[in-house]
């Protein structure tokens, strides 16, 4: 190489170095990314004690990756090409079969958290059930995807096998509490029951598990004829396509319910907003669809109903109630949905307040392990 062209190459990399810095600094900044479905790091305050700790400089880096230009078009770019060359997972995400994209969740039922929250909660439901019985208590951990499609899994993939923690947790449980959803998603595992692009199950998964546990906890036979369901997107991209950047898969989104359940009141206590039905239709509108079933997360959701049952119903929950619940709407007079990772009350006032017939504990496996929120339960008086 001689030396024009050697200044051409260094005065091409600082072209390149300082228009991006220029394109960086002139770009608009975000504060959320729809296709990540997650807050982006702002830049950070600039302290001395930080400079000196390095938290500026970590803070700097990740407001730098967080706001690099055309950030979502790269992200799409480097997946393309791992696919290209026939990479078999990206972002902790298997590349399965039939155009899945399945979870990993390394490292999450390991961790000390996996094993205190089953404490926790074998604690709470022993609670639960002396005051309510165990025929009116119930503790359903879904096992994800990555545990019932092991057959869409590429060749040689080694995730943890996520039975034995369930396992770990059934055998925690007083006795009666525990419904098995393993055996019943097995039974369907041929059918469309975990969407490809995101980690919920889907709603006829939840259907089932309804149904069975419809008959068994509560002597209700949910035969043909009774849901009204409605397909509510079919191009549906959820959460972990934003993460991989793949665009190329979609989804079908629907919901379940009651066909004769006609009045749908639902409250959002915290701020004493209401609505008439559990959907937020202008979600289907934005990146994450899966917001119209409540119009997303909430600490605290109240859903009263004409279905004169005499049954009241407390839920704690993660976002895999949220295609379940309108199904429990012909069922129960009254339920009173609490999300641990938002909710700041004192459980005993709301186990007093809301008085209910029934306790259902509704979570994924991975949510239910990594969620720091369900220590809170052991704050219940009649724990141990």
């Amino acid at each position: 190489m001689n030396n024009r062209q050697s200044w051409n190459v260094i005065t091409l990399f600082l072209l390149m170095i300082f228009g991006m810095s220029v394109i960086s600094l002139i770009t608009p900044k975000r504060s959320f990314s729809e296709t990540e479905n997650r807050t982006l790091a702002s830049f950070p305050e600039v302290k001395g004690e930080d400079i000196l700790s390095g938290k500026f400089e970590q803070g700097y880096e990740e407001y730098l990756t967080d706001q690099f230009p055309w950030r979502d078009w790269w992200i799409s770019l480097k997946t393309k090409a791992e696919k290209t060359i026939l990479k078999k997972d990206i972002h902790d995400v298997y590349l399965a079969k039939d155009d899945y994209l399945i979870e990993k969740h390394t490292g999450v039922f390991e961790a000390d958290r996996a094993d205190n929250n089953v404490m926790a909660l074998a604690s709470f439901a022993g609670s639960m059930s002396e005051r309510f019985g165990a025929e009116h208590t119930s503790v359903m951990i879904v096992p994800n995807a990555v545990d019932i499609l092991k057959d869409k899994l590429p060749a040689f993939a080694d995730p943890y096998d996520e039975e034995l923690y369930l396992e770990k947790a059934a055998n925690a449980m007083p006795e009666g509490v525990w419904f098995d959803t393993s055996a019943i998603l097995e039974q369907h595992k041929d059918e469309y029951i975990y969407y490809r692009t995101d980690h919920h199950w889907t709603t006829p998964a939840a259907s089932y598990v309804f149904a069975a546990w419809a008959r068994e906890k509560l002597g209700e036979t949910i035969g043909e004829g009774y849901f009204f369901s409605q397909e509510l997107s079919d191009d549906f991209q959820g959460t972990i396509a934003s993460r991989t950047g793949i665009t190329s898969i979609s989804d079908v989104l629907t919901w379940y319910r009651p066909a004769g359940s006609d009045r749908i009141k639902v409250t959002y206590p915290s701020s004493g907003a209401e609505r008439d039905g559990v959907l937020d239709r202008d979600k289907l509108s934005v990146r994450d669809q899966y917001g119209v079933f409540f119009g997303g997360n909430y600490d605290l959701v109240r859903i009263e109903t004409d279905a004169s049952s005499g049954r009241r119903l407390l839920m704690f929950k993660d976002s895999y109630a949220h295609c379940f619940a309108p199904m429990l709407t012909g069922l129960f007079d009254r339920i009173d949905m609490v999300d641990l990772r938002y909710y700041g009350g004192d459980i005993n006032e709301l186990i007093g307040e809301c008085e209910p017939t029934d306790i259902l504990f509704l979570y994924n496996a991975a949510g239910f392990a990594e969620d720091a929120g369900v220590a809170r339960l052991t704050s219940y008086e009649g724990v141990q």
